[in-house]
């Protein structure tokens, strides 16, 4: 904070704590002259007489005043709130924040003792880790996968029997812990108007689907064959080690419609799968691992 904001917030602190006890003060403080023969009024009257009287504060109410007032400069004594004053307790949210995270992960850390040792394929069907993955799914995946890891465009199918970057416990946990980064380069000045054209109708059709240009998928596989192949392989099922989809089944990241592979191929895609070892430790990876695990059924012949 800097010097002028500092003496603002002090100034602006002290001048209600100040103002507070000066109106406490100036409203119960008896002045010469104040006596009255009678009830005081404050002067109001309604229904010809109905009066409102001037009757002085309960003092066990004043006291309760008084206190906050007491209460609000101990308070600042000890707590940050008086410009740049830390307070003699050094307390901070930060350090409050750690000190919960801290006990939150003895805890966490207990619980997941009890899965030590046990291989991905075993947490899979342990109800109990999975009822734990799936709520640090939910916290942690979902906001891209999706609460059922059916995922949306841009974002993988995690039910899918094909994922991209492989099925096998080994290569989940390495997605989770370390991130992935796929590239797929845009292929529009390469193959023009035509070329990108025929390559989808061909893409389109390998997923045993009619494609909608049947005259193109001959003009298509020959230029797939010479630029896709490297990486989604001569059948098109794809290269796990690359990153490269699978093209012959029914699961499409970005869209399987012609509409779609055609934006693919022509412009490239690029995404980002971030790390989560460093944020979630190893024992929630292997758990979100086996939960994902879980998800999956055989991959595809």
């Amino acid at each position: 904070m800097s010097g002028f904001w500092n003496w603002w917030v002090v100034l602006l602190v002290a001048a209600n704590i100040v103002f507070a006890v000066w109106l406490l003060l100036s409203t119960t403080s008896t002045k010469p002259g104040d006596q009255h023969a009678g009830p005081e009024t404050t002067g109001h009257t309604w229904d010809g007489d109905l009066r409102e009287y001037n009757n002085p504060l309960p003092r066990w109410w004043l006291g309760l005043f008084y206190l906050t007032v007491v209460f609000a400069v101990g308070y600042l004594v000890l707590y940050p709130g008086f410009g740049n004053y830390s307070g003699t307790l050094g307390w901070t949210q930060i350090r409050q924040w750690q000190a919960q995270r801290d006990e939150a992960n003895v805890v966490a850390a207990r619980e997941f003792a009890r899965f030590d040792g046990k291989s991905i394929e075993a947490l899979a069907t342990d109800p109990a880790a999975i009822r734990i993955a799936k709520n640090l799914f939910a916290n942690n995946c979902a906001m891209c996968h999706g609460s059922d890891a059916r995922g949306a465009k841009g974002f993988p199918n995690l039910t899918s029997p094909n994922l991209t970057w492989g099925r096998t416990p080994e290569a989940i946990v390495t997605t989770i812990s370390g991130g992935r980064q796929g590239v797929m380069p845009a292929w529009a000045a390469v193959l023009g108007a035509d070329g990108v054209e025929a390559v989808a109708n061909y893409v389109y059709s390998l997923s045993g689907r009619a494609a909608p240009a049947p005259a193109l998928v001959s003009a298509g596989k020959e230029k797939f064959d010479t630029l896709c192949a490297a990486c989604h392989g001569a059948d098109g099922r794809g290269t796990v080690a690359l990153g490269a989809p699978n093209l012959t089944d029914a699961y499409w990241i970005y869209g399987g419609t012609l509409a779609a592979i055609k934006e693919t191929v022509s412009n490239g895609r690029s995404n980002r799968m971030p790390a989560h070892l460093e944020l979630l430790g190893e024992q929630r990876v292997r758990l979100l691992a086996a939960y994902v695990y879980s998800l999956t059924p055989a991959a595809a012949p």
